[in-house]
């Protein structure tokens, strides 16, 4: 006899892929518009013209200075925890990221992994990982968007994608209205590398789709650091 969980996990899955058949045909059936200005939208959501209007950033942050509220803007003291950061998040960047995050919208990946190309760390890049969801929230909503941009990205900077290095193994609170030390708490011990000697002395690129306070990528690049990686991050935007 199927467990309950089981049988509600399976119609959880039925019914995101029946929605993203549903939105992919919209897509395809219907003329897309720019949510910007209106005008027909190109292949990363926006127009041209709005796409070209999202700030850019042209230096790199740090994860573990963020993540302890201090300003992490060009911090050279914590070299495994750079994050790249393609924008600033504005109202175009937030249009895009919702809709690659929450409207299933996993086609705009190959059009933004370029745009993540251009901003990720000179040199070779020896691995590709996506930062994992747990489990739960994976199920909760039929992908992984972070996942997409990865998968996107790999043959973008000539590096495999690894898909299972990393994992989230702890669901963890909701990190809004925490202040910095309790983030911290939050994450401590949700991730973790399943092979630790394949990473080892490797340099290893992980994808999200935003950095905000930091704390998240900090405690997925710190296990990373943990097994030996030598690690950074990239993201679509910052959300200062």
């Amino acid at each position: 006899m199927p467990v309950p969980g089981s049988v509600h996990a399976a119609a959880q899955a039925v019914r995101a892929r029946g929605a993203r058949w549903a939105r992919g045909l919209a897509a395809f059936a219907l003329p897309q518009r720019c949510p910007g200005c209106g005008a027909p939208a190109g292949a990363a959501l926006l127009c041209d013209a709005c796409f070209a209007r999202i700030p850019r950033l042209s230096f790199g942050l740090c994860a573990r200075c963020l993540a302890a509220s201090r300003d992490g803007v060009g911090c050279l003291a914590h070299p495994g925890f750079e994050v790249r950061a393609a924008w600033v998040y504005d109202e175009r960047a937030a249009a895009i990221v919702h809709a690659l995050k929450f409207a299933e919208r996993d086609g705009l990946a190959p059009a933004l992994a370029a745009e993540l190309a251009r901003f990720a760390p000179p040199g070779r890049i020896d691995a590709v990982i996506a930062l994992p969801l747990h489990p739960a929230r994976r199920r909760e909503r039929g992908y992984n968007q972070a996942a997409c941009l990865a998968a996107a990205l790999a043959p973008c900077v000539a590096a495999p994608l690894l898909e299972s290095a990393l994992r989230r193994v702890r669901a963890t609170a909701p990190q809004t209205g925490l202040g910095a030390a309790q983030r911290r708490r939050n994450l401590r011990g949700a991730f973790q590398v399943l092979n630790p000697r394949a990473l080892a002395g490797r340099r290893v690129l992980l994808v999200d789709d935003v950095i905000t306070t930091g704390a998240t990528l900090e405690a997925a690049l710190a296990a990373l650091a943990d097994a030996g990686a030598r690690a950074a991050a990239v993201t679509l935007a910052w959300a200062q």
